[in-house]
């Protein structure tokens, strides 16, 4: 009995000198599978080992909640910019909200994009140019996945854009206004001046953005000190403040105003509209003036009684 407990406590010592782990001690951190754990709303994962017997954790590891990419790094005026990306876990219902910014932070370009049928990947293409794109230098594109913690963001170098390429006549007046628009096109653009106002009635295949050159001589928001004031945009009736004056000289002001998809109708509206003794209507009096006073000399018609 004496000799069995002695070779116990020899084996024992043995095996602790030469550093053997008995079977029933704690799995060290390796030697079980590993789980991701995700932490919260703050889209981290913890990588952990499986709870064998202990529970040993490795650091937090930070994992993408999107991505975003473009085709090419630098592009040309008229290029086609195809944007693309992925997200780490699907929320049901939401778009990717992607902005393009030019290199002096305001916004050329904004989007909803779904993502594709069964899959957590998503991509747009644009057409590079306008008139808010006609510096050159680094464009930061933004792809968001609902909340602001989940954005990404890329650049790509643009040479700059000649401008705007399109005009459309007011109608009632003798102004064309240089304009430019995405995913729409514009079929209309009256004045009026009952509500000083200027409505522009456009079609649409997707969200998008109206660039509008507005010369001040045809529609201008002023305050009383004579200074500049803010337009007042409606898109279908609803205000929409999310339009920036992006353009600004003593002619004319540039408005950016985006647009939901169906949208059909967006009024701006200023302090006055086309003056009502504008050029047209004091070329109509002058003629009808030259005109009484042509046959007045011919018929001897008096226009004032004689004394």
């Amino acid at each position: 009995m004496n000799i069995t407990i002695k070779s116990f406590i020899l084996i024992a010592i043995i095996v602790t000198v030469a550093g053997v782990t008995p079977a029933f001690a704690y799995c060290p951190p390796d030697c079980a599978p590993k789980v991701n754990y995700q932490v919260g709303g703050n889209n981290t994962y913890m990588v952990a080992n499986s709870p064998g017997g202990g529970n040993y954790t490795t650091p937090l590891v930070t994992t993408t909640a999107i991505n975003v990419e473009t085709d090419k790094t630098s592009y040309n005026d008229g290029d086609k910019i195809m944007i693309s990306g992925s997200v780490a876990s699907f929320l049901y219902g939401t778009p990717v909200s992607v902005i393009i910014r030019n290199p002096i932070g305001n916004i050329v370009y904004i989007s909803q994009v779904d993502l594709s049928n069964g899959s957590s990947t998503y991509s747009t293409t644009i057409s590079a140019g306008g008139a808010l794109w006609q510096a050159a230098g680094a464009y930061t594109v933004t792809a968001q996945y609902g909340s602001q913690d989940r954005q990404a963001t890329t650049t790509f170098n643009f040479a700059g854009s000649k401008g705007i390429q399109n005009t459309f006549a007011v109608d009632g007046t003798n102004f064309t206004l240089p304009y430019s628009i995405t995913n729409g096109k514009v079929t209309d653009i009256k004045a009026d001046t009952q509500s000083k106002s200027l409505i522009v009635t456009i079609q649409t295949t997707g969200d998008g953005t109206l660039t509008l050159t507005m010369p001040r001589a045809l529609i201008d928001a002023k305050k009383t000190d004579g200074t500049d004031d803010k337009y007042f945009v409606l898109n279908d009736d609803q205000e929409n403040d999310g339009f920036q004056e992006t353009g600004t000289t003593s002619t004319d002001r540039t408005l950016s105003i985006p647009f939901t998809d169906g949208t059909t109708k967006i009024e701006i509206i200023g302090t006055v509209v086309v003056p009502e003794f504008g050029p047209i209507a004091a070329l109509i009096l002058t003629i009808a003036i030259i005109s009484i006073i042509a046959v007045s000399a011919k018929t001897g018609l008096r226009l004032l009684p004689k004394y």
